[in-house]
């Protein structure tokens, strides 16, 4: 299969597996340093500081780390929800309620994943966020986000849109993967800011 579209541009595909080789080059200790980091940037971010409920999700491999910035929220008193992944990718919540609130579940034919161990609250909990934030590969200038390919947060997306619920939508990645353009489809949504260990960017 050819890594370029009919225009000449890298396809997802491609673009995904070339962020991804670029992280797993990542040494440990590289990764610890920016996800501190990456933890003052964030919670720096108007969005964030004011939000009541932030949606957000356990960082896993080579993303960038989100577990500082998890415990910050949380000892703040804001309300985090985190993502548990259901069979047809679809996504319900738990509130997480510190690190010995999550366990680790081996998904069938997936990626091992932390999730909160408490009460399912419901797919529809996500709508009660002031700020979600997402996972992604890259964003571009237009804040267009490039995800994984699973699909879960584009269903989060959908969910949020048709439930007229606008929140923050926040990506965190490290700073080469802020590009000049990925390639968008029709249902795709921008984001409204990137954190990167270099700092924030807004985008409307």
């Amino acid at each position: 299969m050819s890594g370029t579209g009919p225009d000449g541009q890298p396809t997802k595909r491609m673009l995904r597996r070339d962020f991804l080789a670029v992280r797993n080059r990542l040494t440990a200790d590289d990764a610890e340093k920016a996800a501190a980091v990456l933890a003052e940037r964030a919670l720096e971010l108007p969005e964030l500081a004011a939000a009541r409920t932030v949606a957000a999700y356990v960082s896993v491999g080579g993303e960038p780390g989100t577990r500082a910035l998890l415990d910050a929220l949380h000892a703040r008193g804001t309300r985090v929800l985190l993502p548990v992944l259901l069979a047809d990718n679809d996504l319900d919540w738990g509130a997480y309620d510190g690190a010995g609130s999550l366990v680790r579940v081996q998904h069938q034919g997936k990626i091992e994943l932390l999730e909160p161990s408490g009460t399912r609250l419901g797919p529809d909990a996500v709508l009660e966020a002031d700020a979600v934030l997402l996972p992604g590969l890259a964003v571009d200038e237009r804040g267009m986000r490039l995800g994984r390919g699973g699909g879960s947060y584009d269903r989060v997306l959908a969910r949020l849109e048709r439930a007229g619920a606008d929140p923050a939508l926040v990506v965190l990645l490290y700073d080469a993967e802020v590009v000049a353009h990925v390639p968008g489809e029709a249902h795709d949504r921008p984001v409204h800011a990137v954190v990167t260990p270099s700092g924030a960017r807004r985008f409307r």
